[in-house]
């Protein structure tokens, strides 16, 4: 059953896609940055479809470890896999990229972005790891780094900043449509953003726990401010 459309919403439209769970802490944190930039968020899930054509941008957010047949790995025994969403979420993206709106992957969302055009994934880096913690945080304790000369740099304005950390993998071939524009002290790409004129950029950490920081916050508002020249 589609949950809403777009008639009466003058705000420009961004989906939010997730899991299909009643509570979903991550989604009402999404909602609300949407909100505080301007947009209007409608939840999209397996439960929760909302017709592509009525988006002027997109989030796909964190969640479950997708299915590693997507990059050519064997599957992991104790990982959970969500294959649906997968498939649900591979639609967006594509209608999303030939339509250019503008899109913010978030954890796995952002892996997803790699994997869908091409990259791949370590399944567990917890064992590769030298330099930082393994254990999951929502505070801003890992230190993230930069690049000076990418978009998203010029979006949150810090070259060195801290980010939570609630993630075991990690892109590992990066898609050849996309550039890193940021690492972490272990080396792992943190965010990629695509090297066309595509609104697409995509983050390991989660920003919608981090309101609270204006470099945060200003992730949804270039997200809301590039949807609001799709709106007609």
């Amino acid at each position: 059953m589609v949950q809403h459309t777009r008639r009466n919403i003058s705000k420009p439209v961004i989906g939010v896609t997730g899991n299909a769970r009643l509570f979903s802490p991550s989604w009402l944190c999404i909602k609300l940055a949407v909100f505080l930039a301007g947009g209007h968020a409608l939840r999209i899930s397996v439960r929760h479809p909302v017709p592509e054509e009525h988006l002027d941008g997109l989030v796909i957010s964190g969640g479950d470890d997708i299915h590693p047949s997507l990059y050519e790995e064997e599957i992991m025994a104790k990982a959970h896999y969500d294959e649906a969403r997968d498939e649900l979420e591979q639609r967006y993206i594509e209608y999303a990229l030939t339509n250019h709106l503008p899109i913010l992957g978030i954890c796995r969302g952002y892996q997803l972005l790699n994997v869908q055009s091409g990259g791949s994934l370590y399944q567990d880096i917890r064992p590769l790891r030298e330099k930082t913690d393994n254990r999951a945080t929502f505070l801003p304790r890992k230190k993230v780094v930069l690049k000076k000369e990418t978009e998203i740099y010029k979006i949150i304005g810090h070259e060195l900043f801290k980010v939570n950390s609630l993630h075991h993998q990690a892109i590992n071939i990066l898609a050849s449509d996309f550039q890193v524009a940021a690492w972490d002290a272990d080396h792992f790409i943190q965010a990629i953003e695509h090297k066309e004129v595509k609104p697409v950029i995509g983050v390991q950490w989660h920003p919608e726990y981090l309101l609270y920081l204006k470099h945060q916050r200003q992730l949804f508002t270039w997200l809301v401010a590039q949807a609001k020249r799709t709106v007609t």
